[in-house]
């Protein structure tokens, strides 16, 4: 079956701007400027948050190719056999900037050689040795994996990056590293939420829920108020895709009312207006699936007045293909709801 595509959020990448930050640190003081995001332009960035797993925002992406230059010629000055401690952390601060790259220009080929970076520096630092840096490169690899494999649709990607991440569960615990086991639960929900809709498996829907679940009893409004969100709008999407294989409107009204938590949050830590839209649009979506799936005539004309709504009262939080979204959501609501007056 065909699932719909509701918007999903992607956490900073912090291992990336870690990396940057290396890279700028050896570039030295002329790039530093360079390496500065615009702040002067005040129009919001609608993609904020929604293009994937490789965003952040303390460095301009203008610095990622110079970043990459760098950390090359610095590999060729590192002997694997005498450093071999700081020839992985390299490795890895390579393939995270690779993984950006590939991202921003949809490079498999980039996407790759991130791989093999982060799977080199694997071959070097153990689980037993160096158990901290081991799981952080397992998570890195996860990431890395879970960017191609959407990207290509593939799902042996999608397999291995979730493979990547219960490696990386062997070190992160809820109880001694709870920042990183939170952002790995939230990465897991997103892999398995990929690799269900390409299954078509409704057990790896319901992982990915549960994986969601788990962040978000543990994240907080007040210290990860974007994550949060992101947990709830994003386990939304799942149940939302779930109900459609299942023909379930339980799961459908679990979905909204999982939007709507996000939404709030949203609002209440004022987050990019931006992301409440969507949060909101993904939210209407779902009852307009609900309506049709129900035949319920009444909710479709409630419906169509929010989408109505949503496209009068925020055209600049919309992008264009999820305006044409709101609007033909509108026409098929506003037509059903016509149907029960004629």
């Amino acid at each position: 079956m065909k699932y719909s595509s509701p918007y999903i959020f992607y956490p900073d990448n912090r291992a990336l701007e870690t990396a940057i930050a290396s890279a700028v640190d050896m570039l030295g003081g002329d790039y530093s400027e360079a390496a500065r995001p615009d702040t002067g332009v005040t129009t919001a960035d609608n993609f904020l948050h929604t293009r994937g797993n490789f965003e952040q925002q303390r460095f301009s992406t203008n610095i990622l190719a110079s970043a990459r230059e760098v950390t090359e010629a610095s590999l060729a000055d590192i002997k694997r056999e005498q450093e071999p401690g700081v020839w992985a952390d390299t490795r890895n601060i390579l393939g995270n900037i690779l993984a950006a790259m590939a991202q921003q220009q949809h490079d498999t080929a980039l996407f790759e050689k991130a791989i093999q970076c982060f799977n080199d520096a694997l071959e070097v630092i153990s689980q037993a040795d160096s158990p901290l840096d081991w799981a952080e490169m397992q998570a890195n690899l996860g990431t890395a994996l879970q960017a191609l494999g959407r990207l290509e649709s593939d799902a042996k990607c999608l397999k291995n990056s979730v493979d990547a991440y219960t490696s990386a569960l062997l070190v992160y615990s809820k109880k001694e590293t709870p920042e990183q086991w939170k952002l790995i639960m939230l990465q897991m929900g997103a892999t398995l939420h990929a690799y269900a809709k390409l299954l078509k498996g409704n057990r790896t829907f319901q992982k990915s829920v549960v994986a969601y679940k788990n962040a978000i009893a543990e994240l907080d409004a007040d210290n990860y108020p974007f994550e949060l969100a992101a947990a709830h709008n994003n386990c939304g999407a799942v149940l939302h895709n779930l109900a459609e294989s299942e023909g379930n409107t339980e799961r459908l009204q679990e979905a909204i009312r999982s939007y709507e938590t996000a939404w709030t949050v949203c609002m209440e830590q004022q987050q990019p207006i931006h992301l409440a839209v969507l949060c909101r649009v993904n939210k209407t979506t779902a009852q307009s699936a609900l309506a049709e799936l129900t035949q319920d005539h009444a909710l479709a004309d409630e419906v169509a007045d929010e989408f109505e709504l949503i496209i009068e009262c925020f055209p600049h939080a919309l992008q264009p293909l999820c305006l044409k979204h709101c609007e033909e959501r509108l026409g098929k609501m506003r037509a059903m709801a016509e149907e029960a007056s004629a």
